[in-house]
């Protein structure tokens, strides 16, 4: 069984502040780990992606996330957030290493 839980529904932050998104999953073994964004009356875009290696992953617009396989855990962060920021976030966790 695999599932994916993000614990805060909501986040609020001022801007120029540090934001980090928490996202926790349940998979036995090494997941292929993805953080999705959402902009306002726009589609789902790839923000970022882990599959192996290093750990830290740097995405689009200074995002970044870490790989914590022992803590079973994807945390998106960004150091600076700014209101373009305001958005859907949603991670994501697949079994099988696509190759993208």
């Amino acid at each position: 069984a695999q599932s994916v839980t993000q614990p805060d529904a909501h986040v609020t932050v001022s801007e120029e502040a540090s934001l980090q998104l928490k996202c926790k999953y349940s998979y036995p073994g090494t997941p292929s780990l993805f953080w999705y964004v959402q902009y306002p009356q726009q589609g789902l875009q790839l923000l970022l992606k882990y599959y192996s290696g290093n750990p830290v992953v740097q995405g689009l617009n200074d995002f970044e996330a870490e790989f914590n396989k022992s803590d079973s855990s994807f945390h998106l962060r960004k150091a600076s957030v700014h209101w373009s920021d305001s958005a859907v976030y949603f991670c994501a966790l697949s079994t099988q290493c696509l190759g993208l």
